[in-house]
């Protein structure tokens, strides 16, 4: 690897453009392995010190270049061309050919399916032209497509289609425009046959948008809640944000093969099928959760993101932390609140957090970067979202509002950093947020402990709380942060009236004091989860089952039940216990008895805390002994409460499928009961009935996935027949692939083998890899993390294949290697090994060295 290919890019260095395009024309000739592509750029120079154009370009082939009409030479540099003593104003014309046939990274454009494709984002653009490829250069785009008629029968690009006609040899044209200035990150074409849906919207101000889907075919019947959800997503933003959309036409575009979920390019949004497609043969509840959430998500950044975009890819957060808090207020208001916020506080402990103990710590707004790639990370969008989410709360509703308002009417058509977006929050509602900024700079999971008193004879009630934030492995020092503390006070007799209240810690220890506390109180911590914090708590078994029966807030009954069960399996674990702690199982008692009257609050809080969650809680883990207490509680609270499970499911079984709010809460209630119930002796004739019947995919998986987990012979019997049902759907057979690389035995690693020899796997298709090596190693706990080293030898040797083929793919892959710091000394040893043998490998992508480099 050269210096250049392992050089940090830093945020301190930024400088501005000192050139910029005001316009560019681009020309495709699509041919599967030689695009000709010609781009025509308004290019000025803005800073009068730089007298050379340095340009981006990678993997291309240069057949000319002009500027003003007279052929230029150039010089070639490690990262593109550069251009000396270029006049102050002129017109640049680049010609290029690439391959889009052979572009298995998937960036650029390339094919996928029969279909051109492209994906831009970070640093695409360049693997087709030339070009300053970065977001502060902005500029209105005229695309002309060219292609096959016949092959190629839909031509689509970013704006509005302004002509169109046929060429010679049975080829044909369009030609589109963008009237907003836009970075070439943004930029999309799609070419490919596809069928069709169409629908309209009207905004608030009366203008008609045309609404299109594109679909492989075959699919057209697929696709309806995709279109509904973006409908719902467009009238959501005009209500909640006086936001309107801006152009004739919104397209949207499903792809197989795609690295990402899916891609906001203006106008012309590009995504993974995965999150388009539903029907209830194919697709689960929490499918059609995800399209109606994605699809939300790549609208919203029509504003934030795209009218208003990141000045450099340091401010990443800017536009995809606000969008995701955008996505999820949407996703609050259309399902469960409670359920949502539960599983993003999920996403936070099960991933983030342990992104935040790891070799890729880094703030919100990382200080530094060697491939961008990396940094579309958990921190900078969940974390980001989170940081918004405070700010929220510290403002409130209007005051959000204000500062959004104020954001977007000052910006617009700009590119800016994070310190703008909170300037405009501040402005808005005349609040200082000097502290409250330490967020976007500072990495690490703060962890909040607490001392609390009441004293009986003053009714007074004290919290002493305390802030510290462990040093990672990008910053040793850490100093104090803004963060809003909500708690609930409850009484732990249930009698009398509770009371919730937002504190605002902002030193390194602070008192708070409550009066008229007149019955011993219960105290509920960081409810909603207000802040991205740990919290360190010496609260009672009594206290916390007096939290999950009487407080107000969903998300704090769900984490006191969570850390009740959690210290019971810490100390069936650390004792090697033979027998369970009562409390857990007098508080399912008292779970179920209650099911039916909340649902789906009730299921998520019978599903024990997952490994990831529980490993969060601990160092030096011991993977074993925690997985056996895990599996010793499950099956006691299966045996023990068997006839009460099986009850439950009869009464919760739904007679047809609908996609609506109140048979999702049952289904998921359902699923846990057969979760459950397959750790019982009894529990075979009711799966393999579950599955007979079922009419949905809802309820078929949640049968599979229990016989997975249980490892019952059964699961090998339903899982030929899912195959023969579905073995022609690429979607549902990721699911199949999915839950065989996810079943914990013995033999996983000859499974795993089996599955990429099967006829239906392909290494250039990551959703196919991320169903197989993905499932394994993030969620094949006993198989990936073998005693012997194994699993992660094998993870170790896909890698070195996959990183010659999809860099950005084998990158997120190795996540779950580099988190070693929380195993025993033996497992971290053995990654060890397989990391210095991925350092080694001379030609590692910058993806991967990167997360290797750091993480040894």
């Amino acid at each position: 690897m050269s210096s250049n290919q392992s050089r940090a890019m830093k945020l301190a260095d930024y400088q501005a453009p000192g050139f910029s395009v005001s316009d560019i024309y681009l020309e495709f000739d699509l041919q599967d392995e030689q695009t000709r592509v010609t781009a025509i750029s308004q290019v000025q120079r803005v800073d009068s010190a730089i007298r050379d154009l340095e340009l981006d370009g990678k993997k291309l082939i240069l057949e000319g270049l002009w500027i003003n009409g007279t052929q230029t030479e150039v010089s070639l540099t490690e990262q593109g061309i550069r251009l000396t003593e270029v006049p102050d104003q002129f017109e640049l014309r680049i010609e290029t050919l690439i391959d889009p046939v052979n572009n298995h990274a998937l960036e650029g454009l390339y094919k996928s399916g029969g279909a051109f494709c492209t994906q831009c984002e970070a640093q695409g653009f360049r693997r087709i032209t030339y070009f300053l490829d970065r977001p502060d250069v902005m500029a209105r785009y005229r695309v002309k497509v060219i292609a096959d008629k016949q092959d190629c029968p839909y031509l689509l690009a970013n704006g509005n289609l302004i002509d169109s006609g046929d060429a010679e040899q049975g080829r044909h044209w369009a030609l589109w425009e963008d009237p907003f200035p836009k970075p070439c990150y943004l930029f999309a074409l799609v070419a490919g046959d596809f069928d069709k849906l169409e629908d309209q919207f009207t905004t608030h101000s009366g203008r008609q948008v045309e609404l299109q889907l594109f679909v492989d075919k075959g699919n057209v019947s697929r696709g309806q809640h995709a279109l509904d959800s973006l409908k719902k997503a467009m009238a959501w933003d005009e209500q909640k944000y006086g936001l309107e959309y801006d152009l004739d036409i919104y397209m949207i575009v499903a792809v197989d093969f795609f690295n990402m979920g899916a891609m906001e390019n203006k106008g012309l949004n590009i995504f993974n099928s995965k999150y388009v497609l539903a029907d209830a043969a194919s697709a689960t509840d929490q499918d059609y959760f995800n399209i109606e959430s994605v699809i939300a998500h790549e609208y919203f950044h029509n504003w934030t993101g795209n009218r208003v975009t990141c000045r450099d890819w340091f401010q990443l957060s800017l536009k995809e932390g606000l969008t995701v808090f955008r996505d999820q207020q949407f996703s609050a208001d259309m399902a469960s609140a409670a359920i949502v916020r539960i599983n993003q506080v999920r996403v936070m402990r099960e991933h983030q957090f342990a992104e935040d103990s790891g070799p890729m710590a880094h703030p919100i707004r990382p200080a530094e970067v060697m491939e961008m790639n990396n940094f579309y990370s958990v921190t900078v969008y969940d974390k980001g979202a989170e940081v918004i989410r405070m700010l929220h709360t510290l403002l409130g509703e209007q005051g959000f509002r204000k500062g959004m308002d104020c954001y977007i009417s000052r910006h617009d058509g700009q590119a800016v950093t994070c310190d703008d977006f909170v300037q405009a929050m501040e402005d808005a509602n005349q609040r200082d947020l000097s502290l409250f900024r330490g967020w976007y700079s500072q990495s690490g999971t703060p962890v909040i402990s607490v001392d609390c008193e009441w004293d009986e004879s003053t009714q007074q009630l004290r919290l002493d709380l305390t802030q510290k934030t462990p040093p990672t492995a990008d910053q040793a020092e850490k100093q104090p942060l803004h963060i809003p503390v909500a708690i609930e006070v409850v009484p732990v007799s249930g009698q009398g009236e509770g009371r919730s209240e937002v504190l605002s810690l902002t030193g390194q220890q602070q008192r708070f004091t409550f009066e008229n506390i007149s019955a011993e109180p219960a105290v509920a911590l960081l409810t909603g989860f207000s802040a991205p914090v740990k919290v360190d708590y010496q609260s009672t078994p009594g206290h916390q089952l007096a939290v999950i029966l009487y407080a107000s807030d969903p998300v704090a009954r769900w984490d006191a039940c969570q850390q009740l069960v959690s210290d019971a399996i810490f100390t069936i674990a650390q004792n090697d216990a033979r027998t369970v702690p009562d409390f857990p199982i007098e508080l399912f008692a008292g779970l179920l008895e209650q099911a039916q009257t909340e649902p789906a609050l009730i299921a998520e809080m019978l599903e024990l805390p997952s490994f990831e969650t529980l490993a969060q809680q601990r160092d030096r883990i011991d993977v074993d002994a925690l997985l056996g207490a895990r599996k010793q509680l499950k099956t006691l609270l299966a045996e023990k409460f068997s006839a009460q499970w099986q009850r439950l499911f009869i009464q919760l079984s739904n007679p047809q499928y609908d996609y609506q709010q109140q048979q999702v809460e049952r289904r998921r209630l359902s699923g846990v009961c057969l979760s459950y119930l397959a750790c019982t002796e009894a529990s075979l004739d009711i799966l393999r009935q579950a599955y007979k019947h079922s009419d949905n995919m809802t309820d078929t998986l949640a049968v599979l996935k229990a016989c997975q987990a249980e490892n019952l012979p059964l699961f090998d019997e339903l899982m030929q027949d899912f195959e023969q049902r579905w073995h022609d759907d690429p979607l549902v057979m990721d699911k199949w692939f999915a839950l065989h690389a996810g079943r914990q035995h013995p033999g996983c690693l000859s499974t795993l083998q089996l599955l990429m020899s099967h006829g239906r796997y392909s290494i250039n298709n990551p959703n196919r890899v991320r169903s197989v090596m993905g499932t394994f190693a993030f969620y094949n706990t006993e198989g990936f993390h073998r005693r012997d080293g194994s699993g992660y030898r094998f993870l170790t040797d896909y890698l070195l294949e996959l990183d010659a083929v999809n860099p950005q793919v084998a990158a997120r892959l190795i996540t779950p290697m580099i988190q070693y710091a929380k195993l025993d000394e033996n497992r971290q040893q053995k990654i060890r090994l397989q990391l210095l043998r991925l350092f080694e490998h001379k030609s590692l992508s910058r993806d991967l060295y990167e997360k290797v480099q750091k993480a040894l």
